[in-house]
């Protein structure tokens, strides 16, 4: 396959470099496209007033350019960079999970959506925080095997995969599910404050000191399966009917990943 990869952390980051990594050594030809710097919860942010600099970056086994833009540039100026089209991309791994409502703002799932409304199959892939090399390694290398089965899959129009998984090792994954979006939201707040100019401004905070608190998820729900200990697969996009048989073929794909 010809695989697209980006992100939304950066082109340097040790998310991308290990998807990157995985296509490569299962023989797949890699491009990267992906942003200069970080752009975390740009959602699906194009930039319109503005150039979009490209750089050619050196990495060993793909083509690769870092883009002075958004995730969302990088994968609609990907198709103008290649000869030959794309058959799958991967947008991650992101450092954080892109769960629940943080789809709406992520910058990785937003990548991941662009390139599918491109014609282009895509996955998102995100891990929890706290995860070692062995662990993304380990997820790059289920993403990448995931690319290849969903390459023969007609998803619905606009439809995405989104790939989480938990910061654990590798041999303490449980099965993983596919199951449907949390509704779970954001605890978190604002907080007052004046400056020395008597100018009033707000700062986000959140209410504790392990992260942003968020709303019990749901039993069955991607969170839910997230803090359990199981990877999960969600599908975005048009409607997915979770107990047809499609997603049933998919979870006995999927149990002994």
């Amino acid at each position: 396959m010809h695989i697209l990869i980006t992100n939304d952390d950066g082109i340097y980051s040790v998310g991308l470099k290990a998807l990157a990594e995985a296509a490569i050594a299962r023989g797949h030809k890699v491009t990267i496209s992906a942003p200069s710097s970080q752009c975390s919860a740009n959602s699906q942010h194009i930039t319109l007033t503005a150039p979009l600099l490209a750089h050619e970056i050196k990495w060993p086994g793909a083509e690769a350019i870092a883009i002075d833009g958004t995730p969302t540039d990088c994968a609609r100026i990907a198709p103008f960079m290649v000869d030959t089209p794309f058959d799958f991309c991967l947008s991650g791994i992101n450092n954080g999970e892109n769960a629940g409502s943080a789809v709406y703002y992520s910058g990785t799932v937003a990548a991941a959506r662009e390139a599918a409304m491109c014609y282009i199959p895509a996955m998102a892939v995100s891990i929890m925080p706290g995860a070692d090399d062995a662990m993304r390694k380990n997820l790059a290398d289920i993403a990448v095997r995931l690319a290849e089965h969903f390459q023969h899959i007609q998803l619905p129009r606009f439809t995405i995969i989104n790939l989480n998984a938990p910061a654990v090792p590798p041999e303490e994954l449980k099965p993983m599910k596919i199951c449907p979006l949390s509704q779970t939201y954001y605890l978190d707040g604002y907080e007052k404050r004046v400056s020395p100019l008597g100018q009033t401004y707000f700062w986000l905070k959140a209410n504790d000191t392990s992260g942003v608190p968020m709303e019990e998820p749901e039993p069955g729900s991607d969170y839910y399966y997230l803090r359990s200990g199981h990877p999960t697969c969600t599908f975005l996009g048009n409607f997915i009917d979770y107990n047809d048989g499609f997603c049933h073929s998919m979870q006995d794909f999927l149990k002994d990943m």
